[in-house]
C-alpha cells in the first residue's frame, strides 16, 4: 500500500501491507467512473436482485426434479420469474431498498434486504399455490429459491463493500508503515479508518494485544502479530517505523511503558488521545497525533457526578480569583459549561484576562462585568466587589507559587498567599458566600519551604473561617499539573530548543503530575462533596521521577541533550507528599478525592507580621505556623 524503501526486503503480511503503484485496471475504472455507477446504483441493484431470484428459483426447481430437465415446465417457469421480478421491485420500492435508503452493502441494508425477500417469498408463494393450477414451479422451489437468491443478493452486495473498501485503500506512496497496539473496539475503528481514508499518511501492517483470546483476530487483512512483547519481531517482520497506540482509555502507565519500548527500537509513537479529546464518537486518521506529556504522565480515568456539581452551580454567581492563571482559567472555562447565573474571572493581570474571555468567548473586548481588574491584597476593593456583586460561589487560585523566588522574597508569599487569602475569605464571609475553595498545593503537607509555609497557613485560615461562618469553606490540595506556566517540563522544552542542557536538580526526585483539565475537574468536584473546614486532597497517580522524564525528552530530540544535575534548592524535597504527617487517607465520596483536615488559625495571629524587617525571622515564624 505504501511505497516504502524498505518494502523489498519485508515479507507480505496480508492485503493491508502490500505496496501499490498507481491506479490502474479496475480500481481506475470504478474510480473514473464512480459517479456515473452512484447514479445508476439502484437499478443495478435491482437487476441484480433480479438475477439472483431467477438463478435461486431455477436452480431450486432443478434439483426438486433431481437435475432431470425433461419435467420441468418451461412455460409455467419463465411466468413465475417474470412475476417474481415485479413482486421483488415492488416490495423493494416499498420498504426502501431502491430508493437509496441506506448505503450499499451496509448492515442496515442487509437488514431490509431480508425483509423484502422474505416478504417476496411469502407473496410468490400464496400467488404460486392459490392462482396457478397446476403450480407454476414446485412451492418447494419457491421456498429454496428465496433462500438462495437471498444468499446471492447478500454476497453481491458484501462483494461490492469489499471493492469499494479496496478502492479506498491509501495508495500514498510515503505512507508510514504502523503497528497498532490494542485490538479492542477504537484499535479496530482506527485500522477500518486508515485503511478507508485514501489519503491517509499511515498504512497499518499489524497489530498487537496482550489479551491471548485475540491472537488469531485479523482486521481487514492485517492480522494480531502477538503482544507488547513481540513488538520487536513485529516491527522486523513488517518493516513498520511507527507505534500507534490505540486505546483512548489507555493509562500513563501503559503509554510510558509502550513509549520506551518504541525507543528503544528507534520507533515513532502516536496515540489515539483520550475520549475527551476525540472529534467524534470513533477513533479515526485525523484524531492521530504524536505522544505528549500528558499522556506519558497525566492520563487518568476521571468519574465525574455532574449532578451534584450542578446542584451548586447551575443558576449561582461564581466568582474565580486568579482567573488569569493555568488552574484559574482553566476553572472559568470549565464552569462555564454548568451554566452559572454570572461567571466573574478576578486578576490583576490584564493580559491574562483578556486571554481567558478570549478563549471562553471567542471574544475579548474586556468591556464587560465578567472581567474583574484587581489585586487580592486590597482588602477594601475586595469587600466593596463581594458586597456589590454577592457572589454565591467562589473558587480562590491566586497565589504566587515558585518555590525558589519565595525562598528570596517571603514577605511576598505572606502578603498574597496568606494574607491575600484572609483578604477573600472575609470578603466571602462578610457577604455570604455559600461555598469557598481554596486551591492549596501539595507542598503544604508537611511544607519545608516559603510556599509550604504559606500555603499551609491558607489551608488552616479556610479552616478557621469555616467554624464562623454560614456558608461551606474548604481546601482542596493537589501536586503539580502539566501545561503550567513555568513547570519543569515547560523549561525542559525550552532548554533542549536552545540546544541543551537540560537542568535537574537531583537524580533521585520525585514529582506527582496531573494534567490541567483533570485537576480542575477534580476540583470543581470536591467542590460538590467537601464538607465544612476539610481538606480535599486528590489522587495524583504514582509520583514519577524527573530524570526519567528528561531522558524521555532527549532521547526524542533529534540532536544530543546532556543532562547536568545541579542539586536541591534551598527548601525544596527529593519527594513530595500529599498527605502530612498525621493525615489520613480516608476517601468516602469519591474514589480520586480524599478528606482530611487542619487545625485552624486564628486570622489574629497573622495581622502585621508582612512588616517585619528580617526575611529570615518571617520564614522563622510562618515555619512554627505550620
Amino acid at each position: 500500500m505504501a511505497d516504502d524503501a524498505r518494502s523489498g526486503d519485508v515479507p507480505d503480511t496480508g492485503p493491508a501491507a502490500r505496496p501499490r503503484g498507481p491506479q490502474t485496471g479496475l480500481k481506475s475504472f470504478l474510480v473514473k467512473h464512480e459517479v456515473r455507477l452512484a447514479r445508476f446504483s439502484p437499478i443495478i441493484q435491482a437487476v441484480l436482485d433480479i438475477a439472483a431470484w431467477t438463478a435461486g428459483v431455477t436452480m431450486a426447481c432443478y434439483i426438486r426434479l433431481d437435475l432431470n430437465p425433461l419435467p420441468l415446465e418451461r412455460q409455467g417457469l419463465y411466468k413465475f420469474l417474470i412475476i417474481a421480478a415485479v413482486v421483488q421491485l415492488l416490495v423493494g420500492l416499498a420498504v426502501g431498498l431502491y430508493r437509496g435508503r441506506w448505503r450499499y452493502g451496509s448492515f442496515d441494508e442487509v437488514k431490509g434486504l431480508v425483509a423484502t425477500v422474505g416478504i417476496a417469498t411469502v407473496l410468490l408463494y400464496l400467488i404460486d399455490r392459490y392462482l396457478f393450477v397446476p403450480y407454476l414451479v414446485p412451492l418447494s422451489a419457491v421456498i429454496v429459491g428465496g433462500f438462495v437468491g437471498l444468499v446471492s443478493m447478500a454476497g453481491a452486495r458484501y462483494a461490492w463493500r469489499l471493492i469499494v473498501e479496496w478502492r479506498k485503500r491509501p495508495t500514498t506512496a510515503g505512507a508510514e508503515r504502523v503497528i497498532v497496539y490494542g485490538a479492542g473496539d477504537p484499535g479496530i475503528q482506527v485500522v477500518t479508518s486508515m485503511l478507508r481514508t485514501p489519503s491517509s499518511p499511515f498504512v497499518p501492517v499489524g497489530i498487537l494485544d496482550d489479551n491471548p483470546t485475540k491472537r488469531r483476530l485479523s482486521v481487514m487483512g492485517v492480522n494480531v502479530l502477538g503482544g507488547r512483547s513481540d513488538l520487536e519481531a513485529a516491527m522486523t517482520r513488517t518493516g513498520a517505523s511507527t507505534l500507534l497506540i490505540s486505546d483512548p482509555h489507555a493509562g500513563n502507565d501503559l503509554v510510558t511503558t509502550l513509549t520506551d519500548m518504541a525507543i528503544e527500537l528507534d520507533m515513532d509513537v502516536k496515540v489515539v488521545p483520550p475520549v475527551s479529546e476525540l472529534l467524534g464518537a470513533e477513533a479515526r486518521v485525523e484524531d492521530i497525533r504524536d505522544v505528549s506529556e500528558a499522556d506519558l504522565l497525566g492520563r487518568h480515568e476521571i468519574e465525574t457526578d455532574l449532578e451534584s456539581i450542578a446542584g451548586y452551580l447551575t443558576g449561582k454567581r461564581v466568582l474565580v480569583t486568579g482567573a488569569g492563571g493555568s488552574i484559574g482559567s482553566e476553572l472559568c472555562r470549565q464552569l462555564s459549561h454548568f451554566a452559572p447565573a454570572e461567571l466573574m474571572m478576578l486578576d490583576r493581570d490584564e493580559s491574562a484576562l483578556h486571554g481567558v474571555q478570549l478563549s471562553i468567548e471567542g471574544r475579548a473586548l474586556l468591556d464587560d462585568r465578567s472581567v474583574i481588574l484587581a489585586d487580592i491584597r486590597d482588602a477594601d476593593v475586595l469587600v466593596q466587589l463581594f458586597e456589590e456583586r454577592r457572589p454565591e460561589v467562589v473558587f480562590h487560585a491566586a497565589a504566587l507559587k515558585h518555590l525558589p523566588l519565595l525562598e528570596q522574597y517571603p514577605r511576598e508569599a505572606m502578603k498574597s498567599n496568606v494574607l491575600g487569602t484572609l483578604n477573600v475569605l472575609e470578603a466571602a464571609r462578610r457577604s455570604g458566600v455559600e461555598r469557598f475553595v481554596n486551591i492549596s498545593t501539595d507542598k503544604a503537607a508537611s511544607p519545608t519551604s516559603v510556599l509550604g509555609y504559606s500555603k499551609r497557613m491558607a489551608e488552616r485560615l479556610t479552616s478557621a473561617v469555616a467554624a464562623t461562618s454560614s456558608g461551606t469553606y474548604l481546601s482542596v490540595r493537589f501536586g503539580n499539573v502539566l501545561g503550567s506556566r513555568g513547570s519543569v517540563l515547560t523549561t525542559f522544552h525550552a532548554q533542549i530548543a536552545a540546544g541543551g542542557p537540560i537542568t535537574v536538580t537531583d537524580p533521585e526526585v520525585t514529582r506527582y503530575f496531573m494534567t490541567i483539565p483533570e485537576a480542575v475537574q477534580l476540583v470543581i468536584q470536591a467542590g460538590a462533596i467537601g464538607d465544612d473546614g476539610e481538606v480535599l486532597i486528590l489522587d495524583m497517580g504514582v509520583p514519577v521521577k524527573i530524570a526519567d522524564v528528561a531522558r524521555r525528552l532527549a532521547a526524542q530530540s533529534p540532536r544530543p541533550i546532556k543532562i547536568v544535575y545541579t542539586g536541591l534548592r534551598p527548601g525544596e524535597k527529593l519527594h513530595e507528599d500529599l498527605f502530612g504527617g498525621e493525615e489520613l487517607d480516608a476517601r468516602p465520596k469519591h474514589p480520586l478525592i480524599s478528606h482530611t483536615t487542619v487545625p485552624a488559625l486564628d486570622p489574629n495571629d497573622v495581622a502585621g507580621v508582612e512588616s517585619w524587617s528580617s526575611s529570615v525571622e518571617l520564614t522563622a515564624w510562618m515555619a512554627g505556623r505550620c
